[in-house]
């Protein structure tokens, strides 16, 4: 099998490698698509962040050098799970999770002790085939295509993250930053009955795509005072819920103040340190929130793309063989903003340009 390995920051070597044998438990899955996440490009660009490197990680006992990718689908070639066929096209869930601290006892296994990624924290799926433990897999209806799958995970951690903020239905919203997790903030935001929504980024095929996903104002933020721009939507109270998808001092100021009285910024974006005003927050009765990852977030998510009342792949901008992932895929949406949501194949046939 080959695998796209991490080896440490731009160095990323596709490699053969012998597959490994099945556990208990465990699956083998054919890799159709896995995508390029921002935490992908964080790793290949100046990593280690999450990769481990001195020692292997606790559930999965893995270190550098690994195989890169946690969003992704496939289909099932082999299983030592019993009721998972061979055949079955499934999306993976890459959180791994231990069952047994009290986190993952309560159903918080988002928050597992050992929490961590497949494809991060142990081999992932920028590879032919990937082994994952069978609780990640989840059955794909026939209605679900495995485009649309591999960019579940994403759309996980957007919908776990609304799920966490005190959003209502016809609360107007703002959201901060339209890269993959904004712009599906977006359209997650429009199917959960949002208001007015904002989208605000400095990039204009990205405005014209949160456009297309359902946002009802789009704010090039340099031509424009988003914070004005979100008064003078709301006409003049500022948003119920601000959405921080950038991970900037910058974009969390513009949060802060584009909030409401009693309102919410929820940080979404990873970031360090942040500043910001406790006496104004105090005053104005702000809640700041945070999410991490996602839990029990995919089945309703299979369900609405099922149903064809969301579709995660309108992200999608480009598809590029695990050959090219490195040139096309990485280099790519380091150095091009016009490209969104990059997947990678495995699979000759299904490597080509989105559209």
């Amino acid at each position: 099998m080959r695998a796209l390995r991490w080896h440490g920051p731009r160095d990323l070597r596709l490699t053969e490698l012998i597959e490994p044998s099945l556990q208990p438990g465990e699956l083998r899955v054919s890799v159709a698509y896995c995508g390029i996440c921002g935490s992908d490009l964080h790793e290949y660009a100046n990593g280690p962040h999450a990769i481990p490197v001195e020692s292997p990680h606790p559930l999965s006992q893995r270190k550098a050098p690994l195989t890169l990718g946690h969003e992704f689908c496939g289909t099932v070639v082999e299983s030592a799970q019993p009721g998972v066929n061979v055949g079955t096209p499934v999306a993976i869930e890459p959180e791994y999770r231990c069952g047994q601290c009290e986190e993952c006892r309560a159903g918080r296994y988002n928050l597992c002790r050992h929490m961590g990624f497949i494809g991060l924290m142990g081999d992932g799926g920028m590879a032919d085939t990937a082994v994952v433990p069978a609780y990640a897999a989840h059955v794909l209806p026939e209605a679900v295509s495995l485009r649309q799958a591999a960019v579940f995970e994403p759309a996980a951690v957007s919908l776990h993250a609304l799920r966490r903020s005190s959003l209502q239905a016809g609360d107007d919203c703002v959201v901060f930053g339209l890269g993959p997790i904004g712009l599906l903030l977006v359209a997650l935001l429009r199917k959960c009955g949002a208001g007015r929504i904002v989208a605000v980024d400095v990039d204009a095929q990205r405005l014209e795509r949160a456009g297309a996903l359902g946002a009802s104002h789009t704010v090039d933020a340099r031509q424009a005072d988003p914070v004005q721009a979100v008064l003078a939507a709301t006409g003049g109270r500022g948003a119920a819920v601000a959405l921080e998808a950038v991970g900037s001092q910058a974009t969390l100021d513009g949060c802060l103040r584009a909030v409401r009285k009693g309102g919410e910024v929820m940080l979404v974006g990873l970031m360090g340190e942040a500043r910001f005003d406790a006496f104004d927050m105090v005053n104005r009765e702000l809640r700041l929130s945070t999410s991490v990852g996602y839990r029990d977030v995919f089945p309703t998510l299979i369900d609405w793309t099922a149903r064809g009342e969301f579709d995660p792949a309108a992200i999608v901008t480009r598809v590029v063989s695990l050959e090219e992932a490195v040139p096309r895929g990485f280099e790519a949406l380091l150095q091009d903003k016009a490209q969104v949501k990059v997947l990678v194949t495995p699979q000759a046939a299904l490597a080509e340009d989105a559209a």
